[in-house]
């Protein structure tokens, strides 16, 4: 059926289709060629800027790349490798610019080391709270509040820790913390801590200056000692002797509970300090920690009545001027009055005594009555040429001034006979009965070590040969017949005097329950050598004392200790007692009856 509305040929079957027209590609047309000229530079100009944003984009991205590169493989690499790695190649060391100290053998007690020191930039810090709280594990002692702030301020720079050992140093690198940082620094290290504290002193921690002890006296000569080739600073010092005094005098202070204690060991001809103690001490190498009382140096800063060690010179001074003879006799029958003064004996015998009997009982009586024999201004004088009236020589800047009357008078004389009235150093006390026994030559104390190209000269002459050997005689007898027997070492000869002085109260008077007790001794006292001085500060008496506290029970007992065992180490060889030899030369010319 034919559709009419339908007005589409269709061929006939069989026959061709007709051929259709071309299709032609579309084109933008311009409306004419003034506006394709305008166009064409503004594409030109684009391309132009994406070219330019492409290249930026490139060398930002190359910057960055380069940066992560630099921190991971170069920055991170120096702060998180181990301590060792990192005080060798991160951390470069300081030229050290302080010279050594060293003890008479060679010992070393004071040198200087590259160490690394923590600081920290608080702008790089990620969190502070992170880095205090990890901190604070490895350094406890570490103000967690003061560090914080610091952490929290605008500040670039911050000191955290000084002087890390290696394996604190690794710790830290441990904690992986940003914002953390080395410093290799000098610093100055004290090998043997709290032995030889109040003799080596130390240093400040920023510019290692001299603040205390030899460090302080020295300083000229050990600073800037960057020469390889100087030699350290020798002392006199033997840290073997050091080592020996210190343990029993801190023995002694816990055994009698006592406040402290002090002692000195000196050859008595040269006056070298080879030992020097006070107790309680402290370690130098974290002085910042240390109390007042623990800096305090009792052997030399400190003056104290030194009690009946003082009748040393009070005799000595007498014999020299021939004031008295050994064999004088005192009345020791009853205390000796004195104005509203009145002098007791600690243990009265209530009898006449000779010379070496009050030396050797130690009587105060007898030795007011002495010292009248010779006056107020020999017996000043006397005591001036010892260097007891001024402040000892020895090379520390801590020195006491000694304590005496400004108007020295008569009852002065007779106190300052048996030591009271009078205050002086321990080390003051120790060169002056040196001068003494060693024949009667001046001694100074020293604690560097003399030149040995350069022999010191002889010092002046206190007393004659023959006066020392008197009083060699007398502290012989207080060690086997007096109040200095648990003093004496077989075979070493030791010869001393004991001393017990009640100290002072707050309000000028003497407190009877607190006590000074210590002892003096020489050995071997026929022909002596070395001198051993310890004292214990309020020793308080025991059941094995008895309850006593003097210098005869607390501190004879203690040097005795000493002597033997710092003679074998100082080549003394034993001898006989009774060899005639040395029986003559402490024969004393008169008997003494002892306790």
């Amino acid at each position: 059926m034919h559709d009419p509305g339908d007005q589409t040929a269709h061929p006939k079957d069989g026959a061709p289709a007709p051929p259709k027209a071309p299709i032609k590609p579309l084109r933008w047309a311009l409306p004419n060629s003034r506006s394709q000229a305008a166009v064409l530079p503004a594409l030109e100009q684009a391309r132009s800027r994406l070219v330019f944003i492409a290249l930026f984009f490139l060398l930002f991205y190359l910057a960055i790349i380069a940066r992560l590169c630099d921190v991971m493989l170069f920055t991170a690499d120096a702060e998180l490798r181990g301590a060792d790695n990192t005080a060798a190649a991160a951390l470069a060391s300081p030229v050290l610019t302080r010279g050594d100290i060293v003890d008479r053998n060679g010992e070393v007690l004071a040198t200087s080391l590259p160490m690394a020191s923590l600081s920290a930039d608080p702008a790089l810090v990620l969190d502070a709270h992170e880095t205090v709280r990890g901190l604070k594990k490895l350094f406890p002692d570490l103000d967690g509040k003061s560090l914080l702030e610091a952490l929290q301020s605008k500040k670039r720079f911050i000191w955290i820790k000084r002087a890390l050992s290696p394996s604190q140093q690794e710790q830290v690198n441990n904690l992986g913390l940003p914002g953390l940082s080395f410093t290799a620094e000098e610093h100055r290290v004290y090998p043997k801590g709290n032995l030889t504290a109040h003799i080596i002193g130390y240093t400040s921690a920023d510019d290692h200056q001299g603040i205390a002890g030899l460090e302080k006296t020295l300083e000229s000569r050990l600073h800037n000692q960057s020469d390889a080739a100087m030699p350290p600073v020798a002392l006199s010092l033997d840290i073997r002797l050091q080592s020996i005094l210190r343990e029993n005098l801190n023995a002694e202070i816990k055994n009698f509970d006592a406040l402290g204690g002090a002692g000195v060991i000196m050859d008595v001809h040269s006056g070298e300090v080879l030992a020097l103690a006070s107790l309680p001490d402290f370690n130098p190498n974290a002085q910042g920690q240390a109390s007042d009382n623990a800096k305090f140096n009792r052997a030399t800063l400190g003056v104290y009545e030194m009690g009946s060690t003082f009748k040393t010179f009070t005799l000595a001074d007498a014999l020299e001027r021939h004031a008295i003879t050994l064999a004088d006799r005192f009345d020791c029958t009853h205390p000796l009055q004195m104005g509203k003064y009145t002098i007791n004996d600690f243990h009265p015998l209530h009898r006449w005594l000779n010379v070496p009997e009050i030396f050797l009982h130690s009587s105060n009586i007898g030795a007011a009555q002495i010292a009248e024999k010779v006056g107020i201004a020999e017996q000043k004088s006397f005591l001036q040429s010892l260097g007891l009236l001024e402040a000892s020589p020895i090379e520390l800047p801590e020195v006491g001034k000694p304590i005496y009357p400004s108007e020295w008078r008569e009852i002065n004389m007779m106190t300052i006979a048996y030591g009271h009235g009078i205050a002086v150093s321990a080390v003051q006390l120790a060169s002056a009965v040196a001068s003494i026994i060693n024949g009667g030559t001046l001694v100074k104390p020293l604690l560097l070590k003399p030149n040995p190209v350069t022999p010191a000269l002889p010092g002046k002459r206190i007393i004659s040969e023959a006066t020392s050997a008197m009083m060699r005689q007398i502290m012989r007898v207080v060690v086997t017949q007096g109040t200095g027997k648990s003093a004496n070492v077989a075979g070493y000869v030791v010869g001393g005097k004991t001393g017990t002085a009640d100290k002072t109260g707050g309000h000028g008077g003497y407190n009877r329950n607190a006590r000074l007790a210590s002892f003096i001794a020489a050995f071997p006292i026929q022909n002596p050598k070395y001198l051993v001085f310890a004292m214990l500060d309020e020793p308080k008496g025991t059941k094995a004392t008895y309850g006593f506290a003097t210098g005869g029970w607390v501190a004879a007992p203690m040097v005795g200790r000493i002597i033997s065992q710092i003679a074998p180490l100082l080549n003394i060889t034993p001898v006989d007692e009774n060899d005639p030899t040395v029986e003559a030369a402490l024969r004393l010319p008169v008997p003494v009856v002892g306790e």
